[in-house]
Formats: C-alpha cells, sequence, structure tokens
C-alpha cells in the first residue's frame, strides 16, 4: 500500500511538473491578450444587434493593435521626415511628465527589439573581496560623461521579475559570458533554474 501512494505521489509531482508551468505560461498570455482586446475593442462602440444591444466581437482589439503598429511602422519608415521629428521632440519637450514617461518606455522597448538591442552583452561581475559573483548584462562601456573613467555601467535583472538594477563598477571586475543573451536572461530571471543547458 505504501509502495502504491509513493507512486501516485510521485505521478502526481511529475504532472504538476509539466502542468502547472503550461498551464500559468498560457494563462499569463491568456490574461494579457484579453486585458489588451477588452481595452481596445471598438466593436461595443461601434456595432449594435438587431435588439439595440453593444455588439462585442472577440479579437478585434489586438487586431487594432496590430494595425495601429504596422501604420505607424509604414508612416516612420516611409512618411515621417527627420524635421517632423525633431518637431515631434520639441513638442514632448514641453511636457516633462509625458516626455519623461515616453522616452523610458521607448528606450526600454529599443533595449529589447530596437536596432540597437542593449541586453545582448552578459557578463559576470565580481562583487566582493569573498568571491562573490552576479549575473548581467553591459549596458555602457563608458562612463566618463558623470566622471567615472574606467567604469561601466551593468544591469543586474532580478529572478521572477523584469525588475532589476543598474549598477556602476570598475571595469576589470567584469568578465563577458560566451553564451547568447536570451539564454542568459532566461537563466537569471528563472532564478537559475533553467536556460543554460
Amino acid at each position: 500500500m505504501k509502495r502504491l501512494f509513493r507512486a501516485l505521489l510521485n505521478y502526481f509531482v511529475k504532472g504538476l511538473l509539466i502542468v502547472v508551468p503550461l498551464g500559468a505560461a498560457f494563462f499569463l498570455i491568456f490574461w494579457i491578450i484579453s486585458r489588451i482586446d477588452t481595452a481596445l475593442n471598438l466593436s461595443s462602440e461601434i456595432l449594435v444587434d438587431s435588439q439595440g444591444k453593444p455588439l462585442y466581437i472577440p479579437g478585434l482589439g489586438i487586431l487594432n493593435v496590430v494595425v495601429i503598429i504596422m501604420v505607424a511602422g509604414i508612416l516612420v519608415t516611409n512618411v515621417i521626415t527627420d524635421p517632423i521629428k525633431r518637431w515631434f521632440a520639441r513638442w514632448l519637450n514641453r511636457l516633462p511628465l509625458f516626455k519623461f514617461l515616453y522616452s523610458s518606455i521607448k528606450d526600454l522597448t529599443e533595449a529589447f527589439v530596437g536596432e540597437e538591442k542593449k541586453f545582448n552583452e552578459p557578463v559576470l561581475v565580481e562583487v566582493n573581496e569573498f568571491g562573490l559573483k552576479k549575473i548581467g548584462f553591459l549596458v555602457q562601456k563608458d562612463m566618463k560623461a558623470i566622471g567615472l573613467p574606467g567604469e561601466v555601467a551593468v544591469y543586474f535583472p532580478m529572478s521572477y521579475s523584469f525588475a532589476g538594477q543598474v549598477v556602476i563598477v570598475s571595469a576589470d571586475k567584469v568578465k563577458p559570458i560566451d553564451r547568447s543573451a536570451a539564454d542568459v536572461m532566461k537563466f537569471v530571471i528563472s532564478g537559475g533554474v533553467s536556460g543554460l543547458e
């Protein structure tokens, strides 16, 4: 009887290790998509059924986002010129709070998907005299602009979070890691349990 119970418990734990991450990933993706779809779905504002009730078309909000992003990409690539971009930047400078939020989000987005990705140089940083090391991403190779020659800026992501911190350290304490940035980010975000197989 004990053996049967142990076998059933073993099967349950192994099933849990498969079902929980899959379920959580699907749930999170579904939740994000449904929130975006609900927030940007204009079908209930525009369309009504034969009884005059608002008509909701699932997926229209996501379609709106995709179309807006594609149109913005086409306009920025083919239509909007440098003088218009400079005018837009001057206009943004007049709105301090909006400028701060816009530029921060823009820089973060460009760090992951822009032409000049920032988190593509994983490094190992010696933190103290006891040999403690942290994994991070080199984001600035020269800190002379703030009076720190020979120093670099390293971003340390936090495990199980997309938050992190930027730390300035001596360049000789930083060692490149010979792995892809995606693998190293996965390793750190997962708390060190995946990504470096």
